[in-house]
């Protein structure tokens, strides 16, 4: 049981998406992940329940003329147990709110130096109701309602702060208990577990993996009822289109080598032949292969390509860098893979495409410029706001997909982990909140002596 004595305007309610159901016989809490019965509830705790059903309240107000120490001992059980959001409060306004949404663990034993200081991976931003404050471990947020109480978070022991000790005090107990604070900055990068993770690193991780932070795989998207899902069709370029050549794919099926053989022909085309490039057709059947949209949905608002992705969403683009393709004039495309053509998007000598060039050229053999860069770009708002960590494991498969396809066709090829997102949305003319920049592969003709 918790031993924490919060001031008497704190306020109690139940977390988010938590319900209480009241008898005669006692009551139940039901939480989508678990649920906790609670027995041998007096009169006035079981009407606290009730009163709480309503919504925030102070243990004063709780106890309506009951026992005032029953029901704080009943809060301090629901708090321990994570089921209810605490809001502490200060001369009548508010301080912080704890806001759970996990398994609370026991409260430390012993509390941290006044120089503790919060974890590198701690992050505080703001969001539509103010501060909040987050941890990718945490099994909780914490709220920043009193703008005062931001110089703490750079140390406890800051003798400008005009807040009471009292209320320093309680910050840095839940802090801790939350999960917040080191006793010592230098704590973490001696420790091999944590010095491992960059702090971007580990909120990514588990921002996209399943827990108890993240929503449920099947839950509706944020934006499914608020704005109207992009098109899988991506508007066109006003360029003329460039048709491409579709390949025969009942001879490919008798003519291709095997699957092994392809695994075993793999190689970075870090040398291409510059005598004998890729050719325009040769491009054609490549993107056929790889990137042709197979069927859209009603309205053309889903879209099904070569590859597999999830739930059938689509949000990559495919834009060609074209330097050296027989039969193809220089510069950078975009693929309809509705159509089957592409579109001129800028040229080749532009800066920001030049910019584009620079990551394949350096990692060439002997700086070799690529004869063909396909830049893949993911419209973020496109298949349902597909996550982003899911766009790259997309990008991936593609990239598999595309060095198969090449090595297949006699090409090599090398993928690039690595763009310039900047220069792409300078060069596609987009918004980088809109479409970005993910990853590229070089494709050309492999040097002869390979």
């Amino acid at each position: 049981m918790s031993a924490v004595i919060y001031p008497d305007q704190t306020r109690y309610e139940l977390r988010a998406g938590v319900t209480c159901l009241t008898s005669a016989a006692g009551a139940v809490l039901l939480d989508p992940a678990r649920n906790e019965r609670l027995s041998d509830l007096d009169s006035g705790q079981l009407q606290a329940l009730r009163t709480l059903n309503q919504g925030p309240a102070t243990v004063s107000q709780l106890s309506a003329g009951s026992g005032t120490d029953d029901v704080a001992e009943l809060m301090d059980r629901l708090t321990d147990g994570g089921w209810l959001s605490i809001t502490v409060r200060d001369g009548g306004r508010n301080l912080y709110s704890i806001r759970p949404f996990g398994q609370p663990p026991a409260r430390p034993a012993t509390r941290l130096p006044w120089r503790a200081t919060l974890s590198k991976f701690a992050v505080l931003h703001r969001d539509s109701d103010g501060f909040v404050l987050e941890h990718p471990r945490s099994w909780c947020d914490v709220r920043i309602h009193d703008p005062r109480l931001l110089s703490l978070l750079d140390g406890f022991g800051a003798a400008e702060s005009p807040l009471p000790v009292s209320i320093k005090s309680q910050l840095a107990a839940d802090l801790h208990w939350c999960g917040f604070l080191v006793a010592d900055p230098d704590d973490e990068e001696q420790d091999f577990a944590s010095r491992s993770w960059h702090a971007a690193d580990l909120w990514f991780h588990r921002r996209r993996t399943l827990g108890e932070r993240t929503t449920p795989f099947g839950t509706p998207t944020w934006g499914e009822q608020s704005f109207q899902q992009p098109p899988a069709r991506k508007p066109n370029y006003p360029g003329e289109p460039v048709p491409l050549a579709t390949p025969d794919l009942a001879a490919l099926r008798a003519t291709d080598p095997t699957l092994t053989a392809v695994f075993e022909e793999l190689h970075a085309n870090r040398a291409p032949d510059a005598p004998t490039p890729i050719t325009r057709n040769r491009l054609a059947e490549l993107l056929y292969r790889t990137a042709l949209t197979r069927s859209a949905g009603p309205g053309a608002e889903s879209a099904a390509p070569s590859d597999p992705s999830d739930g059938s969403g689509y949000e990559l683009e495919f834009y060609p860098i074209v330097r050296q393709v027989d039969g193809l004039a220089p510069g950078m495309y975009h693929y309809n893979s509705l159509d089957h053509v592409l579109r001129p998007v800028a040229d080749l000598d532009s800066p920001a495409v030049q910019r584009l060039l620079r990551p394949p050229s350096a990692t060439g053999a002997d700086d070799a410029a690529p004869q063909l860069v396909l830049l893949l770009a993911a419209r973020t708002g496109a298949a349902e706001q597909v996550p982003y960590a899911d766009i790259l494991k997309h990008v991936g498969v593609v990239m598999q997909t595309v060095s198969l396809a090449a090595a297949a066709m006699g090409f090599g090829a090398c993928a690039e982990g690595r763009c310039d997102t900047t220069a792409f949305a300078t060069a596609a003319g987009v918004d980088e909140l809109v479409e970005c920049a993910v990853g590229s592969i070089t494709v050309g003709s492999p040097a002869r002596d390979r």
